[in-house]
C-alpha cells in the first residue's frame, strides 16, 4: 500500500439521510419525478403545514409499540453501523482491520431529528480522514464513490435485535429511503469554499428540532399519565406517548427507561454526536471556557481598589409568625405538655 496522499476534501466527506422503517401509512406530500407534489393515498393535496402531515392513515392499524421501540433502538442502531462502516471501508481498499487503522480513519457528525410521524431519523457527514483524523491527508483510495458504496451496504447489512412482546420478536433495522450525497462548494450558498465552519452550519440546522416542535408532543418527562390531559397535542402524539409509558411498565423493558423518556416517543439518545476524532472534544472546549473565565477574573482582581461592593444587606423584620404561619400553627394540634405559641424571628433582605 503506497502511503497516504492528500485529496480534495469534498472527495472523501459525504452527508447521509438514514431513516426509520415504515409503521403504517401516514399522510404525507408525494412528489412526482418533475418535482411536483401530488395528492395523498387519502386523496387530498395537503399542504406543507397540513397538521395531518405524519399521522397514520389508519391509527386501528398502525404500529405504535414498533415505533416507539424503534426510537428506543435508534442509538445502538447507529454505534452498530459506523463498527460497520469501518469495516466495508477496509473491505473495499483491500486492507484488514488493523491494517487499515494504519492508514485511514472513518469519522462522523450526526444529529437526530424527529420527522413528522414522531420517527426519529439521523442526518449525518462522514469522512474519511488519515490515521491520525482530520489534521491529517486521507489515501489516495479514499474516493466519495468508495464512501457512499460503504455506507449503503453498512446501512443495508445493520440491525439490532429487540425484545420479543408477546411471542412476537422484533428487529430493527433502517428504513429503505438512505439519502447519500457529495458535499460540494456549490452545495452551500454563493458556492464559497467547503470549510468545516459550512459543514457545521449543515448540521447545524437540523439540531433545532425536538419531539415537542416536530410532533406536537412535550417538552419536559412526565410524572404521571393524568398530566397528559392539561395539554394541548395531536391524538398521534398522545398515542404515542400512551404506548411508550404502557412499554415502561414491563419488567423485560425496564433497561429501556420508556417512561423517563416518554415524552420523546421512546428516544434516549443525544440529539447531537460524533466520532472523537472529528473535531475538537467537549473536553477541550470546556477547558477553554474554564481558562477564559480564569483569566477574566485574574483581570477584575488586578484592577481591585480595596473597596467592598455590598451588594445586599440584613434588615430587622419582626417577630412572631405571619398570619399564615399563624394559621397553620393554630390548625395543628400541640404536642402534650405543650403550651404557648411559637415564636420565631423572620429577617428579610435587600
Amino acid at each position: 500500500m503506497t502511503p497516504p496522499a492528500a485529496g480534495p476534501a469534498s472527495a472523501r466527506r459525504t452527508s447521509a439521510t438514514f431513516t426509520a422503517p415504515s409503521f403504517g401509512s401516514v399522510h404525507n406530500r408525494p412528489s412526482g419525478p418533475a418535482g411536483s407534489v401530488r395528492r395523498c393515498r387519502c386523496g387530498v393535496l395537503h399542504d406543507q403545514d397540513d397538521a395531518a402531515l405524519g399521522t397514520p392513515l389508519n391509527p386501528d392499524t398502525y404500529d405504535y409499540e414498533a415505533a416507539v421501540l424503534w426510537n428506543a433502538h435508534a442509538g445502538p442502531l447507529w454505534r452498530r453501523f459506523s463498527t460497520y462502516l469501518r469495516r466495508e471501508v477496509a473491505k473495499r481498499a483491500g486492507l484488514s482491520q488493523r491494517t487499515f487503522r494504519k492508514h485511514a480513519r472513518v469519522s462522523f457528525a450526526k444529529v437526530a431529528e424527529y420527522q413528522k410521524r414522531g420517527a426519529v431519523h439521523f442526518h449525518a457527514v462522514i469522512r474519511i480522514d488519515g490515521p491520525e483524523g482530520g489534521d491529517t491527508p486521507p489515501p489516495a483510495w479514499a474516493t466519495a464513490d468508495l464512501l457512499t458504496d460503504a455506507i449503503r451496504a453498512a446501512a443495508a447489512h445493520v440491525r439490532v435485535d429487540g425484545p420479543a412482546i408477546e411471542g412476537r420478536a422484533r428487529t430493527f433495522t433502517f428504513g429503505r429511503q438512505l439519502d447519500v450525497r457529495t458535499f460540494r462548494s456549490a452545495d452551500f450558498d454563493g458556492g464559497q469554499e467547503l470549510t468545516e465552519r459550512a459543514v457545521a452550519s449543515y448540521i447545524a440546522k437540523y439540531a433545532t428540532k425536538g419531539a415537542e416542535t416536530a410532533t406536537g408532543a412535550l417538552d419536559r418527562p412526565l410524572k404521571f399519565l393524568a398530566e397528559l390531559a392539561q395539554f394541548d397535542i395531536t391524538d398521534h402524539a398522545r398515542r404515542l406517548i400512551r404506548t411508550a409509558w404502557t412499554l415502561g411498565a414491563r419488567k423485560d423493558l425496564e433497561d429501556l427507561r420508556l417512561r423517563a423518556w416518554a415524552h420523546m416517543l421512546g428516544f434516549r439518545g443525544h440529539f447531537s454526536t460524533k466520532s472523537r476524532r472529528y473535531s475538537t472534544t467537549l473536553g477541550a472546549l470546556r477547558t477553554a471556557r474554564a481558562e477564559w473565565r480564569r483569566a477574566r477574573a485574574t483581570t477584575a482582581t488586578e484592577g481591585d481598589t480595596g473597596t467592598t461592593l455590598v451588594l445586599s444587606h440584613w434588615a430587622f423584620a419582626g417577630t412572631g409568625l405571619s398570619s399564615a404561619e399563624a394559621w397553620l400553627a393554630a390548625s395543628l394540634e400541640p404536642a402534650p405538655g405543650t403550651e404557648g405559641e411559637p415564636t420565631c424571628t423572620r429577617v428579610a433582605t435587600s
